[in-house]
C-alpha cells in the first residue's frame, strides 16, 4: 500500500505559502530574490529543519534538505521543483510541486517510513527567468549546462546582478553548484496546457517536453514627423515589425502540428504619438517536440524579419537569448510514474510537455521525470491559474508513492 499523505496538511500548508507575495487578485508576486522569495525561502528553510533534514545552500541559492536512507553508499533521489513565481502569476506554478515534495517527506516521516536511498528535496533558484533572463537558471548551472561565473553576472531590468540579490537575501550559499552523485529526480508540476482537463485526468506522467528558443530583433528605421512625411518615403521601424510579426505568428501552420510561436515582449523608441518609430525590441518564442522544426522556425523568423526590413526600408539584428532541445524523460522514472499512480489509485495518462522546467536540465546527468496535474481551462502564469484541490490531493498521492518506489529501487 502506498504511504499516505494527509490532505488536509498539505492544502493548510499550500495556503501559508500563498500568502508570500499573494496578490489582490488571488494570484502570486514572486520574483526571484526579491523580499517575497527570501521570505518563503526562511519558511521552507524552517520546515525543512523541523524535520530534521540536512540543509544545505549553494553557490547559487538552491536550497537542498536531504533525509538519509538505510543504505549509506546509495545514491539519493532528488524531488522538488521552484518556490518563485511570474510576475503577477499564479498559486500553483512551482510551489505546488515543492509543496508537493514536503509533503512526502512530512508522509515519510508520518509513517517512520526508512528508503533504502536518500531522499533529498530542492528548491532550484530563478526557475521562471522573469527577473534574470535565464529560465531554469540554478538547475542549469547546477547540471553544468550554464557557468556560475555567468549566472552570477546576470542583471536584472535595474542592473542588479545575480550575485548583488544573492547577497543581499543572505541566499548566497557556500555548498558547490554542481550535480553530485544522483540516482533520479522527480518534479510534479500543473499541466500548464488544457489536455488533462478536457480527458477528465488526474494525473499525467510525462514523456517529455518541447525544445525551444527565445530570440530578441531590434529593427531600425528612421525618426520622422508623422504628418508631413509622404508614406513612400518612409523607414518606419514599426510597420516593419507588425509586417514581421504577423508572419511569425502564421510559422506554425505551415511548420507542424504541435509548433507555437510567440511575441511577448515589445518596446517602441522614440514613443512620441505623432513620430515615426525609428526602433522596436520585440522576442519571439519559438517551440516544438521536434528539435528541427525549431531550427527551421528560427531559420523562417529571420526570414521573415529580413523580408519586411526590405520592404519598409529598415534594418534589423537578431540575437538568440537562449534554446534547449527537446527532452525525453528516463524511462526508469516514467515507468515508476505509472507504477506509482498505480497504487495511488489515481486517473492517470502520458502526455508531452510544451514548457521547460528544471527536470529538463536535470535530465541531462541523471534519470529525471515528471508528474503534472490538470489546469483548469489550459491557463497559467496568470493570476487566476487554478488546479482543483482533488486533483492536487490525486498528484500529490501518486508522487509520493513514485518517490517511495524510486527511493527503494
Amino acid at each position: 500500500m502506498a504511504v499516505q499523505i494527509d490532505a488536509g496538511r498539505f492544502e493548510e500548508t499550500f495556503e501559508e505559502y500563498s500568502a508570500i507575495g499573494a496578490t489582490e487578485r488571488g494570484g502570486l508576486h514572486r520574483l526571484t530574490l526579491t523580499d517575497a522569495d527570501r521570505d518563503v525561502r526562511d519558511l521552507f528553510v524552517e520546515d525543512l529543519e523541523k524535520l530534521d533534514l540536512d540543509v544545505r545552500i549553494d553557490e547559487l541559492g538552491n536550497i537542498f534538505g536531504r533525509r538519509e536512507g538505510t543504505d549509506p553508499d546509495a545514491a539519493p533521489v532528488l524531488i522538488g521543483s521552484h518556490l518563485d513565481s511570474q510576475p503577477y502569476g499564479g498559486r500553483f506554478d512551482g510551489q505546488l510541486g515543492v509543496l508537493c515534495a514536503l509533503e512526502t517527506l512530512r508522509a515519510f516521516e508520518d509513517a517512520d517510513l526508512e528508503t533504502e536511498r536518500p531522499v533529498e528535496i530542492v528548491n532550484w533558484t530563478n526557475e521562471e527567468g522573469s527577473r534574470f533572463e535565464h529560465a531554469m537558471l540554478g538547475s542549469a548551472v547546477w547540471a553544468g549546462v550554464t557557468d556560475l561565473e555567468e549566472a552570477l553576472a546576470l542583471t536584472d531590468d535595474e542592473g542588479t546582478t545575480v550575485r548583488e540579490a544573492l547577497e543581499r537575501t543572505g541566499y548566497d550559499g557556500d555548498a558547490a553548484c554542481e550535480a553530485g552523485d544522483v540516482h533520479s529526480y522527480l518534479e510534479l508540476h500543473i499541466e500548464q496546457g488544457p489536455y488533462l482537463e478536457a480527458d477528465g485526468i488526474s494525473v499525467g506522467v510525462v514523456e517529455g517536453s518541447y525544445g525551444m528558443a527565445w530570440l530578441e530583433a531590434t529593427i531600425s528605421g528612421e525618426t520622422d514627423h508623422a504628418g508631413p512625411t509622404p508614406m513612400h518615403s518612409r523607414s518606419d521601424a514599426m510597420a516593419a515589425a507588425a509586417d514581421a510579426i504577423n508572419r511569425i505568428h502564421s510559422l506554425p501552420n505551415r511548420l507542424s502540428d504541435d509548433s507555437v510561436a510567440t511575441v511577448g515582449r515589445m518596446a517602441v523608441g522614440p514613443g512620441s504619438i505623432n513620430v515615426i518609430p525609428d526602433t522596436v525590441t520585440f522576442t519571439i518564442d519559438v517551440r516544438s517536440y521536434d528539435d528541427e522544426i525549431v531550427a527551421e522556425a528560427i531559420e523562417n523568423v529571420e526570414f521573415e524579419i529580413d523580408t519586411a526590413c526590405r520592404r519598409w526600408d529598415t534594418e534589423y539584428d537578431l540575437e538568440q537569448l537562449w534554446r534547449i532541445s527537446h527532452t525525453e524523460f528516463s524511462e526508469t522514472v516514467r515507468s515508476a510514474g505509472l507504477a506509482g499512480a498505480e497504487a495511488a489509485g489515481v486517473s492517470y495518462r502520458e502526455i508531452v510537455s510544451g514548457a521547460g522546467h528544471d527536470a529538463n536540465y536535470v535530465n541531462r546527468v541523471t534519470d529525471a521525470g515528471m508528474l503534472f496535474v490538470p489546469s483548469v481551462d489550459g491557463k497559467t502564469h496568470i493570476e487566476s491559474e487554478l488546479t482543483e484541490w482533488d486533483d492536487a490531493v490525486a498528484g500529490a498521492k501518486a508522487y509520493a508513492a513514485t518517490v517511495e518506489e524510486l527511493a527503494n529501487e
